[in-house]
């Protein structure tokens, strides 16, 4: 349970040593307090605390009130500043109060009780640096940027084209989804090279960072986009191709030239493209000239953008991997299987999806058995059937029964007619790799 003294003297000890050494940056700060110290696309000394800003970084609802009997706190009348006036005193009474972890998690801290005689032990500053989400990764200072770069008008069209996520608005994590063996290696070679750029610049190897995830719709390639985001902290940018081809679009071309220079400008990040089957049917359609010009500006774009030079990881998605053309496949360096999950993966995501519910006489296998074909958004949608039936009842207990009649009833639905949405061999969509690959591998990410 927090502890709302805690929460606020932390606050003022953070804002007091940042403000008095000059070696430490933005970086330095906890997201949580970034986000309430940004001002008009700056971040400057002195950060002030006022009742109002120690609310909002802390979620303290009276924050004064809360310190108000330390003997080390005081309040200006005046300006309403809330401020330490005995710093020893402060510290003592901080570090009797915390763990080396506490501290780790806020790198200014981290920088001054590093070699502190009472701190805790195990206190490293350098690490606690590494592991805070560095501020090009904000809200506030993407939004900073966004306006800086683009006009009004100029940013509405910008985003039609696209959505910027920053890591901290990404609820799907890692931990959400069940992967396969080849996806679970594809990702930690992504890492990897993320964490090696000046490594692989050194000896010309700049053939990394451009993927292609395939698979069915709701086989989890957007969540895992997505969850790698959060995992290392970028900004994802989700390009909507189908905007791309619309001929209602005006100045497109010089749209998706925009779109490619927001990603390096927020780089490090991950650029999301979505659909991207649509690029060579738009090739070989009779579409609208200024529409394929356009597409040609995408791809010329993707050739020209670099994980290596750029700090952009390009990840490509589509349902229809058989409508690709070889212009577009050699846009990419590594080819990522979503297929349908098999019996095991079924069992696995139903584990994750019911972890918070409570289920009488629960047999993840006997339903994992039933729902061949089914993706994993399909299985979450079984469980929302089960669920919204069984609160029709009064209940929020499930039974087995539950879910086992909210597999029949999902299957009548008329929009499960057709679950192979990817023509071709039905073995080579199920758990197990692309037609040729032994992989039937399967993990449960905790």
């Amino acid at each position: 349970m927090s502890n709302p003294e805690l929460e606020v003297i932390e606050l003022l000890l953070t804002a007091e040593v940042y403000d008095e050494s000059r070696a430490l940056d933005e970086d330095d700060i906890p997201p949580r307090y970034r986000r309430v110290f940004w001002s008009e696309g700056t971040f400057e000394r002195p950060l002030t605390v006022t009742a109002s800003i120690a609310r909002s970084a802390t979620g303290i609802d009276q924050p004064w009130e809360t310190i108000s009997g330390l003997m080390f706190t005081e309040r200006d009348q005046f300006s309403g500043k809330i401020s330490i006036n005995n710093r020893d005193m402060a510290e003592e009474w901080f570090l009797s109060r915390v763990d080396s972890d506490r501290v780790q998690s806020n790198p200014t801290l981290a920088y001054r009780f590093e070699d502190h005689e009472d701190a805790p032990e195990g206190i490293d500053y350098e690490t606690a640096r590494e592991n805070n989400r560095p501020i090009r990764a904000d809200r506030v200072w993407i939004d900073s940027l966004l306006e800086e770069y683009f006009d009004e008008e100029e940013e509405q069209d910008m985003l039609d084209l696209v959505e910027i996520r920053a890591p901290e608005e990404i609820e799907t994590t890692l931990d959400d989804i069940v992967l396969t063996d080849n996806q679970e290696a594809e990702i930690t070679k992504l890492v990897k090279a993320i964490e090696h750029r000046e490594y692989l610049a050194e000896i010309g190897l700049k053939e990394v960072g451009k993927l292609l995830f395939i698979g069915p719709p709701g086989t989890g390639k957007t969540s895992a986009a997505r969850g790698l985001a959060h995992e290392l902290d970028l900004p994802f940018v989700e390009v909507k191709l189908s905007m791309i081809t619309s001929q209602y679009l005006g100045e497109t071309a010089k749209n998706v030239d925009k779109t490619f220079e927001v990603a390096k400008r927020l780089s490090p990040c991950i650029l999301f493209i979505d659909e991207f089957d649509s690029v060579a049917k738009t090739r070989t359609s009779d579409e609208h000239a200024a529409v394929k010009r356009a597409v040609n500006t995408l791809l010329k774009s993707i050739d020209e953008v670099s994980l290596i030079d750029d700090e952009v990881l390009l990840i490509g998605a589509t349902n229809h991997p058989d409508q690709l053309d070889a212009a577009a496949w050699r846009r990419f360096d590594e080819i990522v299987n979503f297929p349908k999950p098999d019996v095991k993966m079924r069992e696995d995501i139903l584990r994750l999806i019911t972890h918070d519910m409570e289920i009488k006489d629960f047999d993840p296998e006997a339903v994992a058995k039933k729902t061949d074909g089914l993706t994993g958004s399909d299985l979450r949608m079984v469980l929302r059937e089960a669920v919204l039936e069984a609160l029709t009842e009064e209940r929020t207990a499930l039974t087995q029964s539950d879910l086992m009649s909210a597999i029949e009833e999902f299957e009548q639905r008329d929009t499960l007619k057709n679950l192979d949405m990817i023509e071709g061999d039905h073995e080579a969509l199920i758990a197990g790799g692309l037609p040729g690959e032994s992989d039937s591998g399967h993990s449960h990410n905790h």
